[in-house]
């Protein structure tokens, strides 16, 4: 499978969702909402001066949301301008990071449990948070190994979060209520990052540390394998008319150059024979 670059230049590219023709994603590091289309044109939507924008997802209503991460909090964009949409500061016990609205408009949130950067002896302190379109929120899930992407069926029955400290995915079922059982744990790779759901149940997975795209059934078994040698997976989502557009989010960078604020994103792009599902 050959990669084709949309775009270039960026310095550390996160959140990627299909939104109304676009890709919407954020630069972490230039702290910026961002939009793609097909043929490469990008706009900015908004600038975050006080905090680092990361996550991201569509309320039912068409409505962008954004995680931002230290501050603790979910900004909704609209009519070009951001406002408060949830202030999670009192219920995470961590750094937020990750999240995905699904199509009821309830957003899960991954806490890390932890301030970033991460200490040596973190344990698994990981939570999702839910927040429901009321606005109340509560904890759905504990005991994660730092919780990164998080994906959920067109159903509304199964949500998948890659464990990034763990080298695995956490397969939950989705109760009516919004509450979380765990069902397994499945694959192994290094560092998983952000992942995508497609029609088959197979879960497309950003490998952080094997510079690499996988796509995993639902027992993990490996079925395609896309390389980006020297580079870092970060996030991925399909998307394009018929969702069978994989975006694939990257970055040159290493650990010991993230810390240093090091790090050159691009956005590359190729065809795939099975369409998304579900968010995103």
């Amino acid at each position: 499978m050959t990669l084709r670059c949309l775009l270039d230049g960026g310095r550390y590219y996160e959140g990627p969702r299909w939104h109304q023709g676009r890709l919407w994603f954020v630069d972490c590091m230039e702290r910026t909402l961002l939009s793609l289309s097909q043929s490469g044109e990008c706009e900015q939507h908004a600038k975050f001066d006080d905090d680092t924008p990361c996550g991201l997802g569509v309320l039912p209503d068409g409505t962008v949301i954004v995680l931002t991460m230290f501050r603790k909090r979910l900004l909704a964009y609209r009519d070009g301008a951001l406002s408060l949409y949830a202030d999670l500061s009192k219920i995470a016990t961590g750094t937020i990071d990750d999240m995905i609205v699904d199509g009821l408009g309830r957003a899960y949130v991954g806490d890390l449990g932890f301030d970033l950067p991460p200490p040596p002896d973190r344990g698994a302190p990981g939570r999702i948070l839910l927040v429901m379109p009321d606005g109340t929120t509560r904890v759905v899930a504990e005991g994660l190994r730092f919780p990164n992407g998080i994906a959920v069926s067109a159903d509304h029955s199964r949500l998948v979060v890659a464990e990034m400290d763990g080298g695995c995915l956490a397969d939950y079922d989705i109760a009516a209520d919004g509450d979380l059982k765990l069902r397994a744990r499945f694959g192994s790779m290094k560092s998983p990052d952000g992942i995508c759901l497609d029609g088959d149940g197979a879960v497309w997975v950003a490998a952080f540390e094997e510079d690499a795209f996988i796509r995993l059934d639902p027992t993990g078994r490996e079925l395609q394998r896309i390389e980006v040698p020297g580079r870092r997976a970060l996030a991925c989502a399909l998307g394009g008319p018929e969702r069978k557009t994989l975006f694939c989010l990257s970055a040159a960078t290493s650990y010991e150059e993230l810390r240093q604020r090091k790090s050159s994103a691009r956005i590359d792009v190729v065809d795939v024979e099975i369409a998304g599902a579900g968010y995103p």
